[in-house]
């Protein structure tokens, strides 16, 4: 048996193992050496690649604190917007979060299904459906958002808050309001 005294026995039917593999068998295993960062150098003139990475650790941070809500960032977002705005309907939240039609159908088909939303005809027109808040979404609406004002906080320990409103800001010129969708991109 192992690790019982005597000679250890291969695998082959009570054969002793050679002098070298019993060397090597005898040695502590050797742990794996610390993944080699990659050198980004050629990347850090691309404000997209900042930002992407940025992006990536935020929604580490979002997911974090959104798990107790079961809410996906564009859950959040249009919980946000309709609690905010009142009057809205699936094109315009779409547009607003560049979310096609038939993904939207399936997000707002989803939070219905949660019982955060509900679809109402609009009363000027009856090709329109509003989406509401139900007290159920108003009431998850107010909790998540309390939880946002403060969830970036660790993540962002190393800006000012002046820092903080200036990156709001300069990020927000890039991408102007109500115009997430059909903006034209120039070629090179």
């Amino acid at each position: 048996m192992k690790g019982e005294g005597g000679p250890r026995r291969s695998p082959r039917r009570g054969v002793a193992p050679t002098p070298a593999v019993a060397a090597v068998e005898a040695q502590p295993p050797r742990s794996k050496p610390p993944p080699r960062e990659l050198d980004d150098t050629s990347l850090q003139h691309l404000v997209g690649y900042a930002a992407s990475r940025a992006a990536i650790e935020l929604r580490k941070v979002f997911t974090a604190n959104m798990v107790p809500f079961d809410l996906r960032i564009a859950e959040f977002t249009i919980l946000m917007l309709v609690a905010s705005n009142g009057d809205v309907n699936q094109k315009q939240l779409g547009r607003a979060l560049d979310i096609s039609p038939p993904n939207m159908a399936v997000t707002l088909d989803r939070m219905v299904e949660s019982g955060w939303v509900e679809r109402v005809r609009s009363t000027h027109d009856r090709r329109a459906q509003h989406i509401h808040l139900t007290a159920k979404g108003r009431a998850l609406a107010e909790r998540a958002r309390r939880v946002s004002v403060t969830m970036e906080e660790h993540a962002l320990a190393g800006l000012s808050p002046a820092e903080r409103a200036l990156l709001i800001e300069l990020l927000r010129k890039i991408v102007p309001r109500g115009t997430a969708r059909h903006r034209e991109v120039p070629t090179p």
